[in-house]
């Protein structure tokens, strides 16, 4: 089973905001499944079901960024999903708009978010995917910034890049993470292809 995991701040007030570029992901990705988030429990509210004939859940944590890993990790417990099957999807001010980046592991770069998750999980190997949100006017902005909606222009970078996510989460879905990276590699995951 396959558990793919998209952080956001759960609310009307929050929708739109930088921080919730994996809450987007996910809500599109569950219509593109014909899945429904309407499941609730472990802090969250989840779609279970099958896409391209695989076990897959889709989860929106409802603790707030800084807590996320205290829905994803009960999830994969009760579930007994292994971390090599987990995948978060979650903003990154280190990226411009419009750049989406998947990675097997590493740190959490400073993402609250995906911090909470390796201190809960006890490991940084897991997969990722982030969504370049660009980064503040100053470091003092931060907190204002990922809370805050991006201008026109960067918010059409960041549907083209959230597009390209997308299509990398169907290819991961339906042939493997590997084959998915490999399609990357290639310049075949695209927003302009279907």
């Amino acid at each position: 089973m396959l558990l793919i995991a998209g952080l956001g701040n759960y609310g009307a007030e929050y929708e739109g905001t930088r921080h919730n570029m994996g809450f987007e992901v996910i809500d599109e990705l569950a219509s593109d499944l014909d899945l429904s988030i309407s499941k609730e429990g472990f802090n969250g509210i989840y779609a279970k079901g099958q896409a391209y004939d695989q076990p897959v859940i889709l989860l929106k944590p409802l603790t707030y960024m800084n807590l996320s890993g205290t829905s994803v990790v009960p999830l994969m417990r009760y579930f007994k999903i292994p971390q090599e099957n987990l995948i978060v999807i979650c903003d990154d001010m280190a990226l411009k708009p419009g750049q989406f980046r998947p990675r097997s592991k590493g740190s959490s770069g400073g993402q609250k978010g995906l911090q909470n998750i390796i201190d809960n999980l006890g490991t940084q190997d897991f997969k990722r995917i982030r969504i370049g949100t660009g980064e503040p006017p100053a470091k003092d902005k931060t907190v204002d910034w990922v809370l805050g909606h991006p201008a026109k222009a960067d918010r059409e970078l960041i549907d083209k890049a959230q597009d390209e996510a997308i299509k990398f989460l169907h290819l991961t879905i339906k042939d493997g993470y590997q084959k998915a990276m490999d399609a990357l590699s290639r310049n075949l995951i695209k927003s302009d292809i279907e």
